[in-house]
């Protein structure tokens, strides 16, 4: 069967890859941590699954409009207001099966071949790999740890081209933790007055997952002046361990959310009507939950910073929202594992820990910045701690060159 091109560029995505190898790795009988996958390991909260099953027992089980139910677009409309200061009316608000279309459908209803997204690099994956398959063109800004893992607004203003059509910023982010404040987006916010084709896409969908004073500001409120070219992507996996529900949304300009909207009835039609009715429950009901979440992962994230911080040759910035770790490990560059091969790239230190350690890790090249490795703390405390033992273990099992 021949392939199209556009796949030539396009990987399947890092961290289900690793997830992936390591399921493999357990089915044939190993000790294996997986600490690839983003996925809050917290049951979905009872209200939200009892809302799905007396809506399933009502027979809400037919098709939604391809945009989303009218209930669950009115529950977004109200966590806007409530949360974040903004108004959307129902035609600029679309409903998908996960964030994850909700950014396919933005930029498939946008992109001409050769056009070109900017990247704040470590960016998600997922962002480079849309691109390419929809025909543009991924320019990467790297965003080094000593500016926080965040864009600043002269490498925006030198990124941008002609050919620019968006800026895709992640905030809290994946994989760093890094959040941008008002004053830092309101700083981008500027640059962006003065290129008018230029779209944003922010990618909010950890946005109750914060562990500083300052906590989240959405892009949309402050640069409300850039409201007309403002994509907002979110939804409920990450917030109310709702993954599998497969809800996210995006909120935009009209003309945006109607190309989005043709762009999905065409791919999947309407998301699950169970899994709105759900999602409608955790915008709409009690919040108790979203915060004992998050302080589970803040106390995990001090813990991973603790014990990491203490293994020689590795480094970390304390996050500052989301779950995950994105360890340096360039003191492990240039070191030889026990088996005589050097490790030359972050990508050789993931291969290690999965070989050595049993411990599953996603290597930093494939968010956009290297030498780095990404560990998902969102896993229990007792299991996390294991993993911790095993990597330390491991960097002392290395040779040569002192971390």
């Amino acid at each position: 069967m021949r392939l199209a091109n556009a796949l030539a560029a396009v990987k399947p995505s890092a961290s289900m890859a690793v997830s992936d190898a390591a399921k493999a790795l357990k089915a044939a009988g190993e000790d294996v941590i997986d600490l690839g996958l983003g996925e809050p390991d917290f049951d979905t909260p009872a209200h939200i699954v009892e809302a799905a099953y007396q809506a399933a027992k009502e027979g809400q089980t037919r098709y939604t409009p391809t945009g989303g139910s009218t209930a669950l677009k009115q529950a977004v409309a109200r966590k806007f207001e409530r949360e974040n200061g903004l108004q959307f009316a129902p035609g600029e608000i679309i409903i998908s099966n996960g964030a994850k279309q909700v950014i396919f459908d933005g930029l498939m209803a946008t992109l001409e071949p050769g056009d070109e997204v900017i990247l704040a690099a470590p960016y998600f994956g997922s962002y480079a790999d849309i691109i390419r398959i929809l025909g543009g063109v991924p320019v990467v800004v790297a965003c080094p740890v000593e500016a926080g893992f965040r864009l600043q607004p002269s490498d925006l203003e030198a990124a941008i081209t002609p050919r620019t059509r968006w800026l895709i910023l992640n905030s809290p982010s994946n994989p760093s933790g890094a959040i941008y404040t008002g004053a830092q987006y309101a700083a981008l916010g500027d640059v962006l007055m003065r290129h008018p084709d230029v779209a944003i896409l922010s990618d909010e969908i950890y946005e109750h997952i914060t562990f500083t004073e300052a906590g989240f500001v959405s892009f949309g409120a402050a640069c409300p002046d850039l409201r007309e070219r403002t994509l907002i992507v979110n939804g409920v996996s990450k917030a109310y361990a709702m993954t599998g529900w497969r809800i996210g949304y995006g909120t935009g300009p009209a003309s945006l959310i109607k190309a989005m909207t043709t762009v999905q009835s065409q791919i999947t039609s309407g998301a699950s009507a169970i899994s709105q009715a759900g999602a409608v429950a955790a915008l709409d009901g009690p919040q108790d939950s979203v915060a004992d979440f998050c302080a589970a992962f803040r106390r995990r994230r001090d813990l991973v910073v603790d014990r990491i911080t203490a293994i020689p040759g590795l480094d970390l910035q304390p996050p500052e929202g989301a779950f995950y770790a994105y360890i340096e490990c360039s003191g492990w560059i240039g070191r030889t594992t026990p088996n005589g091969q050097r490790l030359a790239s972050d990508s050789d230190v993931a291969t290690f820990l999965l070989d050595h350690a049993k411990v599953a890790v996603v290597p930093g090249a494939a968010y956009g910045l290297s030498p780095f490795i990404r560990i998902s703390t969102a896993t229990a405390d007792a299991i996390l701690d294991t993993a911790l033992s095993r990597i330390a273990d491991a960097g002392n099992a290395l040779t040569g060159l002192a971390p």
